[in-house]
């Protein structure tokens, strides 16, 4: 096997790759996130409004939800893969024209296509990153997509602090065409990369679904006793899914599915709510309103090191996810990132606040260096905090809470709930820090209470269990823990009727 081979059927090399979806979307939030603050960008576009300034950030998430929504049915249609491939020209063409706008139109056209696209990626990656992954490590390979995210976040960033200093729109139209470079990359890398086995199993290509099992579960032998009880697992299912139920829509507000269509989201509006991609996006101006920094480069660095804490501590995430669990790091995470909020709040409500005269917008003196640093200090351990639970979580649970008949739907479903609310917040949120002020950290710190609460009390643990055994692990009390023999002895009961193959040639087939 030649170097090429082993790559394109290393789990980890393929869950990377397809990650690189996850620096698309962190590039098209980074690259917005650091130029809305600069001279360039507000002298170029007169100043946006907050209205406006919202509406310009809204179209990504726009798009982000329109993407999302319809991306179910090319999914299962035409596969993951080429799915991933489509998406990533459209990104394409989407930088570019952000990088060529002559105004606030041409902007918004360009930032709509560009979230389409990762509207589409988003829900598609943690699928297809679910799907190639051994159940031991399925948490930590999904979580390189939030890696790959916060990445994107914190290069897009660094790359407009240095074009800052360029005195042109060139200050903010070389952040913008610098994210066609990833999608270009995909978009030609993908096609060297396997189907899911699962999604080729679903589509009667079995002899092919159990190569590439075989290659990237079992060093290529068909005969490896995990190659060999994964396929029948993904038979018996597609089997069950078939002659029992079915692939249509309606299967989402049947009993037991219904309930973990809301599972998910709810986890997905949830993250949203956290308050952490509010912060991504409006970090420059938290800082300029709370008076941290006295330059737009001092305000840029301050901002800056926010990014670089959400990469370093997404890795303990992906390092110990499997390890913790989904439900103890969901509400210890949840707790922590409220904790921060109040504190942040409450220290900004002891300032004095004022209209400043340059901006006619609301800021506040501290008048106290210490009360800035701790401001500073509870931003960064918010974001610490929601690096290492929430920022990976929220994607890896939605992608392998539903049964392979309706995953792709209801996956399209909460991702596009998550990005509604994205686009929600980044409309109303330059409105909330003028009218709230220092409440909106507050009303923020309350969500993130509330859901841990909403974890604690609804949702089951999924660590450890293939894709198929969570069917079993739903149907009892979420707060206790399963015992694993009882799962695997009620799925084969379950999918009893297809445990053994069904055509012998498909294995003779892929051994000769």
């Amino acid at each position: 096997m030649g170097l090429a081979s082993r790559i394109t059927t290393n789990v980890y090399a393929i869950g990377a790759f397809a990650a690189l979806a996850g620096i698309m979307f962190g590039f098209d939030i980074g690259s917005s996130s650091g130029i809305i603050g600069t001279r360039q960008y507000q002298e170029y576009f007169d100043r946006p409004s907050d209205l406006l300034q919202g509406g310009i950030n809204g179209a990504l998430s726009a798009g982000c939800f329109f993407g999302a929504l319809i991306s179910g049915y090319p999914a299962d249609r035409f596969s993951r893969k080429y799915t991933l491939i489509g998406a990533s020209f459209i990104f394409t063409v989407g930088a570019v024209l952000q990088a060529a706008s002559n105004g606030v139109a041409m902007l918004c056209i360009g930032r709509a296509l560009a979230g389409l696209s990762v509207g589409i990626t988003s829900m598609v990656v943690p699928i297809y990153q679910s799907e190639i992954a051994p159940k031991e490590i399925r948490g930590r390979i999904v979580a390189v997509q939030q890696w790959s995210i916060t990445w994107g976040i914190m290069v897009s960033f660094w790359i407009q602090y240095g074009c800052q200093f360029i005195d042109s729109t060139a200050a903010f139209r070389i952040p913008w065409a610098v994210q066609s470079f990833p999608a270009v990359l995909l978009m030609c890398g993908m096609w060297f990369f396997p189907f899911s086995p699962r999604w080729l199993a679903d589509h009667d290509r079995m002899d092919e679904a159990i190569k590439v099992l075989a290659d990237i579960h079992g060093d290529g032998d068909v005969d490896h006793p995990r190659v060999q009880q994964e396929i029948k697992e993904i038979k018996a299912v597609i089997y069950f899914d078939r002659e029992v139920a079915s692939h249509r829509y309606s299967d989402l507000l049947k009993p037991g599915i219904l309930y973990r269509v809301f599972l998910g989201v709810c986890l997905q509006i949830w993250q949203q709510l956290t308050g952490m991609n509010i912060i991504m996006f409006y970090v420059v101006f938290l800082f300029q309103q709370a008076g941290i920094g006295s330059s737009q480069e001092a305000v840029l660095v301050s901002s800056g090191i926010s990014y670089v804490v959400n990469v370093v501590m997404t890795v303990p995430a992906i390092i110990y996810i499997d390890k913790w669990g989904r439900r103890p790091t969901m509400i210890i995470g949840a707790l922590s990132m409220s904790l921060f909020l109040w504190i942040v709040g409450g220290v900004l409500s002891t300032g004095n606040w004022y209209i400043s005269p340059d901006t006619d917008k609301w800021v506040v003196d501290l008048n106290s260096k210490p009360k800035a640093d701790l401001v500073v200090a509870c931003v960064y351990l918010f974001v610490a905090a929601f690096a290492t639970s929430w920022g990976p979580l929220g994607w890896i649970y939605p992608a392998e809470i539903y049964p392979l008949r309706v995953r792709a739907n209801a996956v399209s479903l909460s991702t596009a709930s998550n990005w509604f609310f994205n686009w929600l917040l980044n409309f109303i949120v330059p409105l909330l820090m003028q009218r709230l002020r220092y409440g909106l950290y507050m009303l923020f710190a309350a969500f993130n209470f509330l859901m841990a609460l909403h974890i604690y009390f609804a949702y089951p643990e999924t660590k450890g269990f293939t894709l198929e055994e969570i069917e079993i692990v739903f149907k009892h009390n979420p707060r206790k823990k399963i015992d694993r023999a009882m799962v695997e002895r009620e799925t084969a009961q379950l999918y009893s009727t297809s445990t053994s193959y069904s055509n012998e040639k498909e294995l003779e087939e892929v051994r000769t």
